[in-house]
């Protein structure tokens, strides 16, 4: 199974360019942090900035891996539409790509999808069709739509322009940051996870500069990628288990095949995170910052605040906030804790 390239990275670019923001880092200070009543984290923390992917024009990094498959499609493919698989916000970049590139987007989204993201992804002129919660539903309720009318899959994680869109996250840390130690990353199915530590690995080897550590950051009770890595095997958790999960945008079965060969060659570690920790990270990121992170994109900096033993011991980390598509409901209720 071939992995993708530096020269992929970089045409994936170049072409997103016009489409994706180059998102900001923001430093977390340990006065932030104390105004924010958060006095005891911020006696014990690392330099920590937060790479702001909620700045994206859909609210989270799905856009570039979209619009970087998406924009491959030839005219023909285009007239014929595309559709994905997706809870929320691959299904956003999915409808946003497409609208801009001319075609038409279909949406499998599982019946437990929040809201805002439905609502959202229908905004952009995605025709949404609602299966159960599976994931694995999902993804053959979208086959057997693309076979009926020859629409063309966009996966969500597992294909290799998927993985080369991610990929420029990284590489924009490391022109941000010089330094940086640590890499956090939420991981899912893996499509951001192993973008970034390919993209950091690969362009670090070329500048031939110090590659910081790449850690994925997972919840307790949707674990399957650190027992994945853990035993170097792919495995799968049960629907049941994995919708537990406050972050609706990590309750994936299992990582993608190609995903998981790129974490095993680039990724460093993966940490799980408890229900609380989230909670309370992102808890913080809105009494600190002026950036709403949703529970999936909260994950990294719960790592960072609680899993400190289990992490390099390092100075400067990004902790990477893949999405802000907060629902209100839950936003209210966090302020308010």
């Amino acid at each position: 199974m071939a992995l993708i390239t530096r020269t992929d990275i970089q045409t994936a670019q170049v072409r997103i360019a016009s489409i994706a923001v180059r998102t900001p880092l923001v430093r977390l200070s340990r006065a932030r942090l104390r105004m924010a009543r958060f006095r005891e984290l911020a006696e014990r923390m690392p330099e920590i900035y937060l790479k702001d992917e909620s700045a994206q024009p859909i609210g989270s990094f799905k856009l570039r891996g979209a619009y970087n498959k998406i924009a491959q499609l030839s005219a023909e493919e285009l007239k014929r539409g595309v559709i994905t698989y997706s809870s929320g916000n691959h299904a956003q970049g999915v409808a946003y790509a497409a609208r801009a590139l001319g075609a038409k987007a279909v949406i499998v989204m599982p019946s437990n999808a929040p809201e805002i993201k439905r609502e959202a992804t229908i905004a952009l002129g995605g025709e949404i069709v609602l299966v159960g919660t599976a994931s694995s539903e999902r993804r053959e309720k979208a086959e057997e739509l693309a076979a009926l009318h020859g629409y063309t899959v966009v996966p969500p994680y597992d294909d290799a322009a998927i993985i080369a869109g991610q990929a420029t996250c990284g590489v924009e840390i490391l022109e941000q940051l010089p330094g940086v130690e640590l890499v956090l990353s939420p991981v899912s199915g893996g499509g951001l996870l192993s973008g970034v530590a390919t993209g950091i690995k690969l362009t670090a080897e070329a500048a031939r500069i110090a590659a910081p550590q790449v850690w994925g950051c997972e919840p307790e009770l949707a674990a399957d990628a650190a027992e994945s890595f853990r035993t170097k095997t792919l495995v799968e958790w049960p629907a049941e288990k994995t919708t537990r999960s406050l972050c609706d945008g990590l309750r994936t079965q299992s990582l993608g095949t190609l995903n998981f060969e790129h974490i095993l060659r680039f990724v460093d570690g993966i940490v799980t995170i408890s229900e609380e920790e989230i909670r309370t990270a992102a808890k913080v990121i809105l009494a600190a910052t002026r950036i709403v992170a949703e529970p999936s994109g909260a994950v990294t900096l719960a790592a960072v605040l609680f899993h400190a033993e289990e992490l390099p011991k390092v100075r400067k980390v990004v902790a990477i906030v893949s999405g802000g598509n907060l629902e209100p409901a839950l936003r209210t209720e966090l302020e308010a804790e």
